[in-house]
């Protein structure tokens, strides 16, 4: 009986999750958008029948056509191809540094907030990296790893690993800072006392009573986090500082197309128009989830 209360319960809660998240507009289009860039770039390449790095120097610098849509660069690759493919690397690297950030955020964000004696020493931690000046650091850590990365794991692979830590390592703060205001206000709640005086280790409160009560933030501040890493990824490809030249990113298109700006100015436009789709997307997913998940914006 009581499972069962438990289960209508949590049902009720996400009808009125999805209920407020409907009434968001901008939400529901940005996840919409969202979606099918993804499916795009995982589906795409698959069955388009260019492959990113064929190159045909006889169809070089070619322009929009029934066979290329976006063109082809300099070589005689298709764009479209390129693009299916830079969006993959692009994406993924988004996804998997938002993972690290949510993953330190929110450890670091609960242990200060939870545990009175690691407050100060954590905090203090946070604003030692909020004031290091952010793309100076990541140039840095590009010129230190990078060679040693690519050794060990291959160009791509190295790449990829350095550019997912250097954006996670970077980035957890407003989510630790977030977390650990939650789960102040939140360990002076009746029930986590109740929790407590009972018995309950330290470990299993946080399991079941803190983290379930911070997950809204969380999940803002992950979508915020996909925003960032697409973003700061594309800026390290555009200086050439991201993943090797044959190695399509959109941040890498971008700085490929930079040379050719006057007389293909399109090559630069479709990249940049994917990210800021991408960015636009997530940021208003983030909208629509903050909302939909504050109780306070459900009961109006």
């Amino acid at each position: 009986m009581i499972e069962e209360r438990n289960k209508e319960r949590v049902g009720s809660l996400y009808r009125d999750v999805w209920d407020q998240f409907k009434k968001h507009k901008g939400a529901l289009f940005g996840g919409v958008v969202f979606l099918l860039i993804v499916i795009s770039v995982i589906v795409g390449p698959f069955l388009w029948p260019f492959e990113a790095n064929a190159i045909d120097i006889r169809s070089r610098n070619q322009g929009p056509s029934f066979i290329h849509p976006f063109g082809t660069d300099q070589l005689g690759r298709d764009t479209l191809a390129r693009m299916l493919a830079g969006g993959r690397t692009s994406i993924a690297v988004g996804l998997c540094a938002m993972a690290l950030t949510i993953f330190l955020g929110t450890f670091i964000g609960v242990t200060a907030g939870f545990y009175k004696r690691l407050d100060g020493p954590l905090m203090r931690l946070t604003d030692l990296f909020l004031s290091l000046p952010l793309l100076p650091l990541l140039l840095v850590m590009m010129l230190l790893f990078r060679e040693p990365l690519s050794s060990a794991y291959g160009p791509e692979r190295g790449m990829f690993i350095l550019i997912v830590f250097a954006i996670g390592i970077t980035s957890w703060m407003p989510t630790a800072r977030i977390v650990r205001a939650d789960v102040l206000a939140l360990k002076e709640r009746e029930f986590v006392l109740a929790a407590i005086s009972s018995g309950s280790s330290n470990s299993l409160v946080v399991r079941r009573h803190i983290l379930p009560n911070v997950l809204s933030p969380i999940l803002v501040s992950a979508t915020l986090g996909i925003a960032n890493g697409i973003i700061t990824e594309s800026a390290l490809s555009f200086l050439g500082l991201g993943f090797p030249p044959d190695f399509p990113t959109w941040g890498r298109l971008l700085n490929d197309a930079v040379d050719y700006l006057q007389q293909y100015p399109e090559r630069v436009f479709w990249p940049g128009l994917c990210i800021s789709l991408t960015v636009l997307s997530v940021s208003y997913l983030g909208d629509g989830l903050r909302d939909a998940l504050d109780p306070r914006m459900r009961k109006r």
